[in-house]
C-alpha cells in the first residue's frame, strides 16, 4: 500500500504489476522443490527485514525532498516580494523624470538666452576690432598691390588670428566680416608666386622683395590655425614659380627657333645657359634658404626645359640639313663637352659651388633621337654626295668624246679636274665628321664620311660601268672615239689620285669593295687594244721552232703598245704592265693550246723546249725593260711547260703534271692533253697516267697573289689520236 494515499504517481500502477511478477517469478523458482519449503520461514523473515530497510530509506529520501521543496516555496516568496518593491521604486522614478523633462522644455528658451548672451557679450568685446576688418582688409590689398608682401603677410596673419578668436565663442559661426580674407590670401599667395617667377630679374634689380616673397611662402609653411581649411602650400608654388620663370625666359613658345634659325638660337643658348647658372648662383642662390638648393635646382630646370624644347622641335617637321648637323654637333660635343675638340661641358664648365652637381643629368637627347636624327642626316647627306658626284663623272665621260686629247700637267701626265671634285667632297664631308666625332675618337655615331660613302661608292662603281660601256660601244664599233687610249690612260691617273685620297677610306669601310675596281676595269680596257692583235698566229710552227725572229716582231708591237705609259703615274703603270704581259702570256698559251704542231720525234721536243726557254726569257727582258718587276710577271709559266716537252721519259710524266698542277691549281685535262698532244710521244696508257695525276690528292691551295692563268686559256677539241688504243700520236 501507499502511505499517502491522496498523491498517485502516474506509472505507480505499472511499477507494482512489474514487481509483484518479478515475486511471483522468484517464489516459483524458490519454492519449486517440497525439500526447500522447510525454509520457508527463513526466506519470509529475510524479506520482512529488506522491506522495512527499504521503506525507511524511501521515507528519508521523501523527507529530505520535502524539506528543499518548502525552501524553494520560501525562496520564490521573498523573491516576489523584492520584484514588487522594485516595480513599485521604478514607477516612481519614471514619474520623477516625466516632470524633470517637463522641467527642461520650460528651462530651454532661458538656455538659448543664456548662449546669445555670451555671444554678444563676445561680441561687444570683439566690436571695435571687427569694425576695423573692412579696412584692414583693404589696407592689406593695398599692401599687396604695392609689393610689401611681409607688410601684408604680417596684416593677413593678424585678420586670421582675429577670425579664430572670433570663430571659438560663436561656436564655429562665420561672419560676413571675413568673407574676404579667402580672396585676400589667394591675392598674397599670387604676388608671391609672380615674385618667385621673375627671380632672376629682382635678384638683379630688386632683390628685397624675392627676399620677402621667399620668407613670406617660409613663414607660412609653418603656421597652424584652429579653422578647418585647406593647406596654402606657398613654399612648393614658389618653388614652381621659380622654375616656370626659368623655363618662361629661356625656352618660351615665341623664342621657338624656326626653320633655318636653329643655330643662331642654339648659340644664344649656349652663353645664355651658363651665364643664368652663374647669376643664380651669385644673386639668387643669397636670396633663398640654403635647402631650395637654388644652383641645382636652376641646372635641372634649364635642362629639363631644353630637353623639352627638343622634343618638340623634333617631332615637328623634319630638320633641313643643316639644322639636323648643328643639333646633332651641339647635343653632343657643345652641351655635353669634348675632350678632343677642346670643349668643356657647358653646364659644368663654370666655377660653381658643390651644391652645383650636373652629374646626374638625363642626356639632352635620348637614344633613339640621335638615331632619328643620324638617320635623317645621313639620307640628306646620301643624296647630296651622289647628286654632286654624279654630276662630276657624268662631265667627265662626256669629255670622252672630245676631239681633242686629254689635258696634261707639268710632269706630262694625263689628268681632268674630277680627282679634286671628288676629294673635296670627301675632305668637306670630313671635316663635317670631325666635327661630329672628334679626332682621333671612336665616334659614338656615323660620321657624314661614313654617309658619304654608300653614295661614292655608288657613283664610282656608275663610273666603272660607264667606262666598261665606253670600251665595249668603242671596240664594237657603235661610237666613234678619236683619242679611246688617252682617255683610258687619264681615268687611270683619276684612279691612283682617288686611291691616295678617298678611296682609301672607302676601302676600310667597305671591305675593299670598290678597291683597284676602277683601276683593274681601265687597265682591262686599255689592254684589250692589245687583246685585239694576233701576236702569235704563226706560234707553234716548225718556222717556229727554226727562227727565233719571230718573237721579235711580237716584242716590238708590245713595246710600242706600250708607249703611251709615259702619260700615266705610278703605280697604275705596274698595273698596265702587269695587264699588258699577262694578256702577251695568256696568247701565248692560247696559241699553244691550238693543235698546230705536234713533234715529231726527240729532237723537235727539244726544240719547242729550247724556244720556249728563249722566249720566256726575251718576255721576260722586255716586261724588265719597260719597268714591270720580275716577282709579278706570269712568263715563268713557259719555263713549267718547257720541263714537261724537255721530259724524255714519259713514263714520268705524271709527276711533272703534277708539280704543274702545283704551281698552277686551275690547270685542266684538256691543257695537259693539248701539251701531250703537242709532245706527240705519248701513248693511251701514258696518257690516262698523266691526266690521273691531276686528280690524285685534294686540290692545291692557289699561291699568295696568284691570279688564273689556265682557266682563262682556251683549249680545241681532242684530237682524233687521243682515242688511239696504244702507239705514238705522232
Amino acid at each position: 500500500g501507499s502511505s499517502c494515499p491522496g498523491l498517485e504517481w502516474p506509472e505507480q500502477e505499472k511499477a507494482e504489476q512489474l514487481a509483484r511478477g518479478a515475486a511471483l517469478k522468484w517464489a516459483s523458482g524458490i519454492f519449486y522443490r517440497p525439500e526447500q519449503l522447510a525454509r520457508l520461514g527463513q526466506y519470509r523473515s529475510r524479506e520482512v527485514q529488506r522491506t522495512c530497510s527499504l521503506e525507511a530509506r524511501i521515507k528519508s529520501v521523501v523527507q529530505s525532498y520535502l524539506e528543499g521543496v518548502k525552501t524553494g516555496v520560501w525562496q520564490l516568496a521573498q523573491a516576489l516580494e523584492a520584484v514588487r518593491g522594485a516595480h513599485e521604486a521604478l514607477g516612481q522614478a519614471h514619474g520623477l523624470l516625466r516632470d524633470m523633462a517637463e522641467a527642461a522644455q520650460t528651462l530651454e528658451p532661458l538656455r538659448e538666452q543664456v548662449v546669445q548672451h555670451k555671444q554678444l557679450q563676445a561680441l561687444s568685446q570683439l566690436l571695435p576690432r571687427l569694425r576695423a576688418v573692412p579696412a584692414a582688409v583693404a589696407h592689406t590689398q593695398t599692401l599687396i598691390d604695392a609689393q610689401r608682401l611681409l607688410e601684408a603677410y604680417v596684416s593677413l596673419r593678424e585678420l586670421e588670428q582675429l577670425q579664430e578668436e572670433t570663430c571659438a565663442p560663436l561656436g564655429g559661426l562665420e561672419l560676413p566680416v571675413f568673407e574676404g580674407l579667402g580672396p585676400l590670401a589667394e591675392a598674397l599667395g599670387q604676388a608671391v608666386e609672380a615674385a618667385a617667377g621673375a627671380a632672376g630679374q629682382l635678384a638683379r634689380k630688386d632683390p628685397a622683395l624675392l627676399v620677402a616673397a621667399v620668407r613670406v611662402a617660409e613663414v607660412d609653411a609653418g603656421r597652424s590655425t584652429s579653422l578647418e581649411q585647406a593647406p596654402r602650400d606657398w613654399r612648393q608654388r614658389c618653388l614652381r614659380a621659380l622654375q616656370q620663370g626659368l623655363e618662361r625666359v629661356h625656352f618660351g613658345t615665341s623664342l621657338q627657333p624656326g626653320p633655318g634659325a636653329l643655330a643662331k638660337w642654339l648659340e644664344a643658348l649656349r652663353v645664355a645657359l651658363p651665364a643664368e647658372l652663374a647669376m643664380a648662383e651669385a644673386l639668387v642662390a643669397p636670396c633663398c634658404p640654403p635647402h631650395y638648393k637654388v644652383v641645382q635646382l636652376w641646372a635641372h630646370t634649364l635642362h629639363d626645359g631644353l630637353r623639352r624644347c627638343l622634343q618638340q622641335l623634333l617631332e615637328g617637321p623634319e630638320l633641313e640639313e643643316a639644322d639636323t648637323f648643328t643639333l646633332l654637333h651641339w647635343a653632343l660635343h657643345v652641351y655635353q663637352g669634348s675632350v678632343s675638340l677642346g670643349q668643356p661641358e657647358m653646364m659644368g664648365s663654370l666655377e660653381l659651388g658643390p651644391e652645383a652637381d650636373v652629374s646626374d643629368l638625363e642626356p639632352l637627347l635620348t637614344l633613339e633621337n640621335i638615331e632619328q636624327l643620324e638617320a635623317t642626316f645621313v639620307a640628306k647627306v646620301q643624296a647630296k654626295v651622289a647628286q654632286w658626284l654624279q654630276k662630276a663623272l657624268d662631265g667627265e665621260v662626256v669629255e670622252w668624246g672630245r676631239e681633242q686629247e686629254p689635258d696634261t700637267d707639268l710632269s706630262g701626265f694625263y689628268h681632268s679636274p674630277l680627282p679634286a671634285i671628288v676629294l673635296q667632297v670627301g675632305e668637306k664631308w670630313r671635316d663635317l665628321g670631325a666635327a661630329l666625332t672628334g679626332k682621333g675618337k671612336e665616334g659614338r655615331t656615323r660620321t657624314p664620311l661614313m654617309a658619304a660613302h654608300p653614295s661614292s661608292t655608288s657613283a664610282l662603281c656608275s663610273f666603272s660601268n660607264a667606262l666598261i660601256r665606253f670600251s665595249r660601244d668603242h671596240f664594237g664599233g657603235e661610237a666613234v672615239v678619236p683619242h679611246y687610249v688617252p682617255y683610258l690612260l687619264a681615268t687611270l691617273n683619276h684612279q691612283l689620285a682617288l686611291r691616295r685620297g678617298w678611296e682609301e677610306e672607302i676601302q676600310r669601310m667597305h671591305g675593299g669593295l670598290c678597291r683597284g675596281m676602277l683601276g683593274l676595269n681601265c687597265a682591262s680596257s686599255y689592254v684589250s687594244e692589245l687583246r685585239s692583235q694576233p701576236l702569235f698566229a704563226a706560234l707553234p710552227s716548225r718556222r717556229w721552232l727554226s727562227s727565233p725572229e719571230l718573237l721579235d716582231d711580237v716584242c716590238e708591237r708590245t713595246a710600242r703598245f706600250c708607249q703611251n705609259f709615259r702619260h700615266v703615274r705610278n703605280p697604275a703603270v705596274q698595273l698596265l704592265l702587269v695587264e699588258a704581259e699577262r694578256t702577251v702570256v695568256l696568247q701565248y698559251l692560247s696559241a699553244l693550246m691550238q693543235g698546230r704542231l705536234v713533234c715529231r720525234g726527240a729532237d723537235e721536243r727539244t726544240q719547242a723546249a729550247e724556244r720556249l726557254q728563249h722566249d720566256a726569257a726575251q718576255l721576260r727582258e722586255l716586261f724588265l725593260g719597260l719597268g714591270l718587276e720580275e716577282s709579278v710577271q706570269c712568263v715563268p709559266v713557259l719555263l713549267a711547260l718547257k720541263e714537261l716537252l724537255n721530259l724524255r721519259d714519259p713514263t714520268l710524266l705524271g709527276l711533272e703534271v703534277a708539280g704543274l698542277r702545283q704551281q698552277f691549281p686551275d690547270v685542266s685535262e684538256d691543257h695537259v692533253s693539248a701539251l701531250l698532244d703537242l709532245r706527240g710521244d705519248v701513248s693511251r696508257e701514258q696518257r690516262l697516267a698523266a691526266l690521273s695525276s691531276l686528280r690524285a690528292g685534294p686540290q692545291p691551295s692557289p699561291p699568295a697573289g696568284h691570279r688564273a692563268l689556265f682557266s682563262l686559256v682556251p683549249t680545241p677539241a681532242p684530237s682524233v689520236a687521243s682515242c688511239f688504243p696504244s702507239g705514238s700520236c705522232a
